[in-house]
């Protein structure tokens, strides 16, 4: 259980990688009030909630409605989060993440910011989403450890609305050189188990086979 836990607390801390969006959050919630900013986040906190918890919850269903097995889904989840891992040591992820946030404002005037781009796909993107599903994979049925693995995203999340009201003291306290040296160590952590989903799925998959 301990194992569990403190890889699915890694995990999500890595995917959804809280301090990152806090210079994000402030760029697509500019010229909004204090208020307005809280009601923001608030809102985009518990929609990435409800879809993270229903992926979560009904994810294995969802790959067995569509053919698909929890060994490959597995490889698949690990080559993607890889790939997320990648993007954040060599500074791509950030740069990604601010043209979709800005795009989203020309194109939806920021009419509804909180749904989209935060909880989507920012908060509850696909990094995220895949994490859920390898996540709650590992449980193999145990009720505890799903409801476990409930709390530790609501934890998270709720890291998260922290960070969204506190975005700009947070900015201001890590600088450019903190931004970056946080993110370049998330990475490798979240490159390391990327791998252990790899070599995860495989076995998997072997049993499955043989």
């Amino acid at each position: 259980m301990y194992d569990y836990l403190s890889s699915a607390i890694v995990t999500l801390l890595v995917t959804l990688d809280p301090p990152a969006l806090a210079p994000i959050f402030l760029s697509v919630t500019r010229g909004m009030t204090a208020d307005e900013r809280k009601r923001v986040a608030i809102r985009a906190s518990l929609i990435a909630l409800i879809i993270m918890a229903f992926f979560a919850v009904a994810g294995d269903a969802t790959l067995k409605l569509l053919g698909v097995s929890l060994p490959a889904f597995r490889i698949a989840g690990g080559l993607l989060l890889f790939w997320i891992a990648f993007e954040m040591v060599f500074e791509r992820r950030n740069a990604r993440k601010n043209d979709l946030a800005e795009t989203a404002i020309t194109e939806d005037h920021i009419q509804n910011i909180a749904a989209f781009p935060l909880a989507i796909p920012l908060m509850a993107g696909p990094g995220a989403i895949t994490a859920m599903l390898l996540l709650a994979g590992r449980t193999q049925g145990d009720m505890l450890l799903m409801s476990l693995l409930l709390v530790v995203t609501a934890a998270m999340i709720g890291v998260c609305l922290v960070v969204f009201l506190l975005a700009e003291p947070i900015a201001r306290m890590l600088g450019t050189t903190g931004n970056i040296v946080l993110t370049r160590l998330l990475g490798v952590i979240l490159a390391a188990l990327a791998v252990q989903f790899l070599i995860d799925g495989v076995k998997a998959a072997f049993r499955l086979t043989g």
